[in-house]
């Protein structure tokens, strides 16, 4: 097979895969509910066997079976309203050691955000907005860094990236940000412009962190979960270190959209009800 025709076959399986996992995805989300619970509960049982599977972890043992089994549970116990009880499982996880531990940690931090947003309420909206913040970074990076060109950003790490590009998709954060501020909260856009342009820093520093992870590990991909797209990891570590960052964001308002946050909720003016009753329970 010639360069080309198997540059085309990769293509083509990623366009499949793309095909099927958007209107997935964008189906939980507009669902919500058991739904799209469900979903971030497979993706976190997925991150778990993708990452130990990485690390050459055995699975087919009771050690293994726990490893899987610990953020599905965290996730369960957050659905059933004791979320601070689920976040705190995070520590138990350190009794795995390094590195079968991190794996772990990434799901829960990672999918326990990701259902926290779902169920605030302004829960679609939130979901969306880190969304679109982290695939206009990714994107506009990747124009802006072929267009210009320049000096690299981390070449030790990431050869491919370019400081034009991590301008360019920050640009493109803040502007996916403030977009979809405007459409879904009228009035909200200048928060969204500032709130998608911090995500965007968290998404790139989760794209640098899982590229160093690899380098170290001397693989290109992390799995081959989704066909023509390599690993979860692959394609989440952006929203993976986002949505932590915009759940973080959603603790200091109460009863409207995280990127709403005025200098004096950022003093604790406006903390979100759960800070002071020391829970993370909401409806």
């Amino acid at each position: 097979m010639s360069a080309a025709s198997a540059r085309w076959s990769d293509l083509r399986l990623r366009l499949l895969s793309a095909a099927v996992l958007i209107p997935v995805a964008a189906f939980c989300i507009w669902t919500g509910g058991p739904v799209y619970d469900g979903l971030i509960l497979l993706a976190m049982f997925g991150l778990v066997w993708e990452g130990e599977t990485l690390i050459r972890q055995p699975l087919k043992t009771w050690r293994g079976i726990l490893l899987l089994a610990w953020p599905v549970i965290a996730g369960l116990a957050a659905l059933k309203g004791e979320w601070s009880a689920a976040f705190w499982m995070i520590w138990p996880t350190l009794i795995f050691g390094f590195p079968a531990s991190v794996p772990v940690v990434i799901a829960i931090i990672g999918g326990l955000s990701l259902l926290w947003l779902r169920h605030l309420p302004f829960g679609m909206a939130s979901v969306l907005f880190v969304l679109s913040v982290v695939i206009a970074s990714d994107s506009f990076a990747y124009l802006t860094g072929r267009i210009f060109g320049g000096p690299k950003l981390a070449p030790s790490i990431s050869p491919g990236k370019t400081r034009s590009g991590a301008i360019g998709g920050l640009f493109g954060a803040a502007l996916a940000g403030g977009l979809v501020a405007w459409l879904t909260v009228p009035g909200t856009q200048w928060g969204g412009l500032i709130c998608g342009a911090v995500l965007g820093i968290f998404s790139q520093s989760g794209d640098l962190l899982e590229s160093a992870a690899k380098r170290r590990l001397g693989v290109k991909d992390s799995g081959r979960l989704i066909p023509g797209h390599g690993g979860l990891l692959d394609r989440f570590d952006g929203l993976l270190a986002a949505a932590p960052a915009a759940a973080l964001l959603s603790l200091l308002v109460a009863a409207q959209p995280f990127w709403s946050i005025l200098p004096a909720d950022l003093t604790g003016g406006s903390a979100h009800p759960s800070i002071s009753q020391g829970s993370f329970s909401h409806d």
